[in-house]
């Protein structure tokens, strides 16, 4: 069997405003020719379809157009899809009955049988060749909320020291593997799907959303163990694998969801399933439709970012394939004007301004001051504070001006 494996696609999402409506479906339209080209059996897609609880109509649309396409394309493809953090479990899973009509499997939530407890035989899903018969299983587990859990059992009299929540996703992979080993037939591979932040997951700096429950959030590589051929993790936009292990991968995001992924190579991965066993891994890249662009590379005196803008040169083309720009300023003072110098650096250029980042030399270089306690920050008048942000800033003390400006709006 050949399986391709994506995530964290986050339609619906806008950069600093703009919205990404054109580059998704880029992507989109790529992906039905690549699952046709490649001739696959399988599209897994692990979580964070949306960017949001409440997608719009559009972005929402773009999914289900995407969907019935793919059947149209590849008739035997299994489509298996689990909710991430961001998707909302119901309104991913409410459209289920007629999806799966067309082939498309949906779990947004951790199914329940009428006495409460966990039904397995729903995360536990057959993936068929293109005869119709049964060629591997597959677990498909959504992203774990505290109640969707089981609770391991304590022996009496004694307490554990484990995290409960971490536990409870262990015990369920482990009923969910129990379920699906019962299930197979001899030769049958078993894969994993999940959306969530393994130990030593590499995230980036500000687009990812943290996944903070119980006090921790980072699951260990040993919940997916021998018996699993192959781990399809979602959540983490730079495509890795997981404690140098070959069968748990992250695929990535398919397009930089921030200017801190502007330097990842975007993917999805083609596994291919040899004789009941994991073959051949191999990253199929995907080209970004909309380059995003820092300049420059490192916060730089405004002077030489202008220079820099005015020299910089770009080919007309219509407004949603225009690059996004991030202009980074090194500043050691206020600049009130700082945006329309930008604006007029770019004047008449086929890009669009998306962000101005500032910092200062006070700020890159010495290490932040130590932060204040409740106490302490209660002594302080709100001038004392304007101060002591000034100086902590820029490294110099607030102008006259300012301060006047500062107590102005204070009296206001």
């Amino acid at each position: 069997m050949r399986l391709l494996h994506t995530s964290d696609w986050h339609l619906g999402q806008t950069l600093h405003n703009y919205e990404r409506h054109y580059e998704h479906q880029q992507f989109l339209d790529w992906l039905l020719d690549t699952l046709a080209q490649q001739q696959a059996d399988a599209l897994l897609i692990a979580g964070d379809i949306f960017d949001n609880a409440n997608p719009s109509a559009a972005s929402q649309r773009q999914f289900y157009q995407f969907l019935r396409a793919a059947r149209e394309r590849v008739p035997h493809l299994n489509l298996i899809v689990i909710a991430g953090n961001h998707d909302s479990p119901g309104r991913l899973e409410a459209p289920a009955p007629l999806l799966e009509a067309h082939g498309t499997r949906v779990i947004g939530h951790v199914p329940r049988l009428a006495d409460g407890s966990i039904d397995m035989g729903a995360m536990v899903l057959p993936l068929t060749d293109r005869s119709g018969a049964v060629q591997a299983w597959c677990l498909a587990v959504p992203f774990l909320r505290p109640a969707d859990v089981p609770r391991p059992p304590q022996p009496e009299g004694q307490s554990s020291s484990a995290d409960p929540y971490l536990a409870g996703i262990a015990l369920l992979y482990r009923q969910a593997l129990e379920h699906a080993l019962a299930r197979r037939s001899a030769g049958q591979p078993i894969l994993a799907m999940g959306h969530c932040h393994m130990v030593d997951g590499q995230m980036s700096e500000d687009s990812e959303r943290r996944i903070v429950i119980g006090g921790t959030e980072m699951l260990p590589a040993g919940i997916f163990g021998a018996d699993i051929c192959y781990a399809a993790l979602g959540h983490l936009h730079l495509a890795q694998s997981v404690g140098q292990q070959r069968h748990i991968r992250y695929c990535g995001s398919p397009l930089p969801l921030s200017f801190a992924e502007i330097g990842y190579q975007h993917q999805v991965l083609q596994i291919d399933l040899e004789g009941g066993a994991l073959g051949e891994i191999t990253a199929l890249p995907v080209s970004r439709a909309v380059p995003l662009l820092r300049v420059p590379a490192r916060p730089a005196p405004l002077a030489e970012v202008l220079q820099q803008l005015a020299a910089l040169a770009t080919e007309a083309a219509p407004p949603e394939r225009q690059p996004l720009l991030e202009v980074r300023v090194l500043l050691d003072a206020p600049e009130p004007g700082l945006r329309a110098k930008v604006e007029a650096a770019l004047e008449g250029k086929a890009v669009r301004l998306a962000k101005i980042e500032t910092t200062s030399a006070a700020r890159n270089g010495a290490a932040e001051a130590a932060a204040l306690t409740l106490d302490q920050l209660e002594r302080l008048q709100p001038d004392e504070i304007f101060r002591q942000l000034y100086r902590q800033r820029y490294d110099q003390d607030a102008p006259p001006d300012q301060l006047s400006a500062f107590a102005e709006l204070l009296l206001s």
